[in-house]
């Protein structure tokens, strides 16, 4: 019999977790370089170029990868020879325990974003508790664990579907895709979990992403299995699809796409898609009783060494000067610095701000939106000589049922996020002459780097949702949206799409 202490079992889960909030995989780090290199879309490009430079920023600073420092997920194989030296802490509240102080390490602290009471007042838990623990007996006299910190934009856009046991998973792959959005922050990996029952389907996705990116060797040996057929059925199909890096359109989408099945009902297909993100965290340990598991830690050397210039063409924009005269003039894709003060508003702020215009009470005060910028954001902590902590975009979209009122109501010209916005939020941008520009999503650490002064101005209770008074120096962004309403995600997945069909075609004869 092994015995585990539960004190290492604890300090590996904690170790763990700091470890990826600044590490990328370096299966993941080397599979966005290929795509890189490979790359024809300008605007993909550079969208990956801030990934891999953030990468290796956050690989040597120890700070994180992404502001969204995720929710905790941890697969637990225990050996049926294993036992503890303690029986007063479950799994689950030893997870928790390394999770709480992973999540509240005063040299590197990561931001709490779990709320409790999901269905009513949702309130922030403040340690970054309960993580999500699935637990399995095997054989054996060790245990084995898989940890991820999962970003809220990758896990919103999960889908689930009941199949026919005729239809075609790739079929429904391809079709649903598009609909998902760029909110999880392409390039990523596909998770796709197929049989069981519905709950199963969805843990076999989010397994399947705890694999390492292996797809090029795939190709190169060809598939072998029916899971490896249809891996390599859906890469080819979503990456024709021409969205690209951030949703701008390119030849890389996904950098892999992982199955896991089982067997499942003969009437029954369940299937779950769950994507990871430009910030795919992960680690995997064993403990057999000798002591906290030993992470290997990577080399700068490996990050490739990936530069990001500054083309002729770029906007230089003074944010504290800018008219509404002045943004009709950008047109949607260029790329544009920022200089100058904006402000800071996530969902809790715009809600309350909604409410208190809604009551007559105005904004609240030192809050002035006219003619100025707001970025939807919700930073980490600041340490040390830090302004701010890392600084990356939030997904858009969940602010789209607040444009209308903050761009009648309040002077607000233009917004800052990540991803696409939706139909009714581009007529409205158009009809307020205003504009929405797009940061990098998984380029946090290189934002935050932009950042140098940061105060709260508003609604200091509401902790990282607070509002923020930003003051910036060259921050890069996209102009998705112009003042006429032409939307970048839109057009240039387009032009990719029939761009990749050319080249395929080119490549047939």
């Amino acid at each position: 019999m092994t015995v585990i202490r539960q004190q290492d079992f604890i300090d590996s889960i904690e170790d763990a977790l700091q470890f990826i909030s600044y590490y990328h995989p370096l299966d993941y780090v080397k599979a966005v370089e290929k795509a890189y290199l490979k790359e024809q879309s300008q605007a993909a490009k550079d969208a990956m170029a801030q990934i891999l430079i953030n990468s290796r920023m956050s690989a040597e600073g120890h700070r994180p990868l992404c502001q969204d420092t995720g929710i905790v997920t941890c697969f637990v194989k225990i050996g049926m020879g294993v036992t503890w030296d303690k029986t007063d802490m479950t799994v689950q509240e030893m997870v928790d325990e390394g999770t709480r102080r992973a999540y509240m390490n005063p040299d590197n602290p990561l931001r709490a974003s779990i709320v409790a009471d999901p269905a009513g007042a949702r309130k922030n838990t403040k340690d970054n508790t309960p993580a999500v623990v699935h637990i399995d007996m095997v054989p054996g006299d060790h245990i084995e664990v898989m940890i991820a910190a999962k970003g809220g934009g990758s896990e919103n856009k999960s889908k689930m579907v009941m199949l026919n046991p005729s239809d075609d998973i790739a079929e429904w792959v391809v079709k649903t895709l598009p609909l998902m959005g760029a909110g999880w922050c392409p390039p990523g990996m596909l998770g796709i979990g197929i049989g069981g029952t519905a709950e199963k389907a969805a843990v076999l996705a989010k397994e399947s992403l705890m694999d390492p990116v292996d797809i090029q060797e795939l190709i190169e040996r060809g598939p072998q299995t029916t899971e490896e057929k249809l891996r390599l059925d859906i890469f080819n199909k979503v990456n024709a699809l021409g969205i690209g890096a951030q949703g701008l359109g390119g030849l890389t989408t996904v950098v892999d796409v992982k199955i896991k099945s089982m067997p499942t009902h003969a009437a029954s297909k369940p299937v779950a898609m769950i994507p990871n993100c430009a910030a795919t965290r992960h680690a995997h340990f064993h403990l057999d009783g000798t002591g906290p598991a030993k992470l290997e830690v990577p080399k700068l050397e490996d990050w490739p060494e990936v530069t990001w210039e500054v083309g002729a063409s770029t906007r230089r924009v003074n944010m504290d000067t800018v008219t509404k005269e002045e943004i009709q003039e950008w047109k949607s894709g260029e790329t544009v610095l920022l200089s100058g003060k904006m402000l800071t508003g996530r969902d809790a702020a715009h809600k309350r701000i909604q409410t208190m215009l809604d009551e007559g009470k105005g904004l609240p005060e030192g809050v002035d939106l006219t003619n100025r910028f707001i970025y939807y954001v919700g930073p980490v902590d600041a340490v040390g000589d830090e302004v701010v902590g890392p600084a990356g975009p939030t997904t858009a979209t969940r602010m789209d049922k607040f444009t209308d009122m903050m761009l009648e109501k309040t002077g607000l010209i233009g917004m800052i996020g990540k991803a696409e916005r939706g139909p009714a939020t581009v007529k409205s941008i158009a009809k307020h002459k205003a504009v929405y520009l797009m940061a990098v999503g998984g380029a946090a650490y290189l934002v935050s780097k932009a950042i140098k002064q940061a105060r709260v101005v508003a609604f200091e209770d509401l902790g990282m949702e607070a509002i923020y008074e930003f003051e910036v120096k060259d921050m890069p962004v996209t102009v998705a949206v112009d003042s006429q309403g032409n939307n970048a995600h839109e057009t240039g997945p387009a032009i990719w799409k029939a761009k990749i069909e050319e080249l395929d075609a080119a490549l047939s004869k």
